[in-house]
């Protein structure tokens, strides 16, 4: 893997995390640097990766790096961005009204 530069305009420092959007759920991804470089995603330097801040409402899910040294790739990311759309796709589950218990139906009926 070659050196990457921060994508922040004219910031001249080496990438250490790679960013994703997730822009149907408002999250933001930020993780440890992938193993290459992709066309929707920003490698950002310590600088900018430690003072992201995310549009009010949005989230931000900030991966610790590997102790072990293996970064995830750019697919590991991708999984965990896929994860977090299909679980606010799940219908909520309804609540009872206020004052209401759910009582389930007798066993002979």
């Amino acid at each position: 893997m070659g050196l990457r530069r921060c994508t922040r305009a004219a910031c001249p420092q080496s990438a250490v995390s790679t960013l994703t959007y997730v822009y149907a759920d408002q999250v933001a991804v930020l993780g440890p640097l992938a193993t290459s470089a992709e066309p929707h995603t920003y490698d950002l330097c310590a600088d900018h990766a430690g003072r992201l801040s995310v549009p009010q409402g949005w989230n931000v899910i900030r991966l610790a790096p590997d102790p072990a040294g293996t970064a995830p790739s750019h697919d590991d990311l991708a999984a965990l961005a896929d994860a977090v759309r299909e679980a606010g796709r799940r219908p909520p589950t309804p609540a009872p009204p206020s004052g209401l218990r759910l009582v389930e139906p007798p066993a002979d009926a």
